[in-house]
């Protein structure tokens, strides 16, 4: 007899689960082969270590940097300016996005003005940014809430513009004002647009903050790369590849537990909805 628990028969279940821990493997192989590749490489003399390093040299460099609080000062300053830019951003333009909805001709006006905006090379605009924010801390969030306000509102104006009217006409005739609308009903049915968003734009929040501490910056991993390039110090260099490269995959994690947090959260007020 099978068993139907959590929707799905046990065989089931069981092929997935083992499917995952095949992936799950093969994902950590191919990262501890690669790895150990390079350490043989630099050592046998396939690889050239003055350019390329090796894992343990790396490591080395990495320990004696956040020993003396400079790696670690770095990866908070980049963290918190990529965090900030990324939330403003998204908030911000998830806002305009959803208020082009109370007026259809403003947003008509203004959807190939963000097409344009979103196909601007921002990242070109960097040194004028710097220059007009400073060398500071400013001037990073300040790149990073450009890179990802405009992907956030073309969201949202997508998931607003997604509504079925008839739901509209139907709330309308209810006698629903149009902020009630707005917020029981454009809002909650944009959420899914908003949310799949956010890879998206937590990956340009980083570049922007990145590309910002390599024009200027007197902090960041983006301006300790520049710095040890200039002094060629090689290990550096790769210190802050490497250690970006787990810093970009961290909030990446983090950004998908925020999506089916907010994805469960939408399910389960749809559901209290119907129920209602």
């Amino acid at each position: 007899m099978k068993d139907y628990t959590g929707g799905l028969p046990s065989g089931v279940r069981e092929t997935r689960r083992t499917g995952r821990v095949t992936v799950a493997l093969w994902r950590w192989g191919l990262l501890v082969g690669l790895v150990a590749l390079w350490e043989v490489g630099a050592r046998l003399g396939w690889l050239d270590a003055f350019y390329f390093s090796s894992p343990t040299e790396i490591f080395r460099t990495a320990v004696t940097k956040w020993r003396t609080g400079d790696l670690w000062r770095d990866i908070a300053y980049t963290s918190a300016s990529t965090l900030l830019g990324f939330v403003l951003g998204t908030v911000v333009g998830s806002l305009v996005g959803l208020l082009f909805w109370f007026g259809r001709k403003t947003a008509l006006i203004a959807e190939p003005w963000l097409v344009v905006l979103n196909a601007l090379p921002k990242l070109a605009l960097a040194p004028v940014l710097v220059i007009l924010f400073g060398i500071g801390f400013s001037s990073k969030v300040v790149l990073a809430f450009l890179m990802t306000v405009i992907t956030a509102a073309i969201s949202a104006w997508s998931g607003a513009k997604a509504v079925d009217p008839a739901l509209s006409t139907l709330l309308f005739s209810l006698g629903a004002r149009r902020g009630q609308v707005f917020l029981h009903l454009v809002v909650p049915s944009s959420m899914p647009w908003i949310i799949s968003g956010l890879r998206v734009n937590i990956a340009l929040s980083m570049a922007g903050s990145i590309v910002g501490e390599f024009i200027a910056s007197d902090r960041g991993l983006g301006r300790m790369i520049v710095y040890a390039g200039t002094v060629f110090d090689l290990k550096l260099v790769w210190v802050g590849v490497v250690v970006l490269s787990l810093l970009s995959v961290l909030m990446y994690l983090a950004v998908v537990l925020l999506e089916k947090l907010l994805g469960r959260l939408w399910t389960s007020g749809q559901e209290a909805q119907d129920a209602a």
